[in-house]
């Protein structure tokens, strides 16, 4: 059974990933608008590997955190 201190801390981590997960996103946005990512788009078709790896790990941590937010661990009373 889980106690009311591990809900606490679930919850804790649950906003930490969902606040790192936008912060990487937000690294993610201003990567793809700086010019030479912007260059290499327009000449490759693709963003920088820094861009695709900041876009997919803030998606994977905003979405973890939100799983484990909403649908972690719940006191059954």
């Amino acid at each position: 059974m889980a106690t009311n201190e591990t809900l606490a801390l679930n919850k804790i981590l649950a906003v930490v990933l969902i606040v790192v997960g936008l912060i990487l996103l937000f690294f993610a946005y201003r990567s793809s608008q700086s010019l030479g990512d912007q260059v290499t788009e327009a000449v490759t078709g693709r963003f920088t590997d820094s861009t695709i790896w900041f876009l997919v790990l803030g998606a994977a941590s905003a979405a973890a955190g939100v799983g484990l937010f909403f649908f972690g661990k719940t006191s059954r009373t």
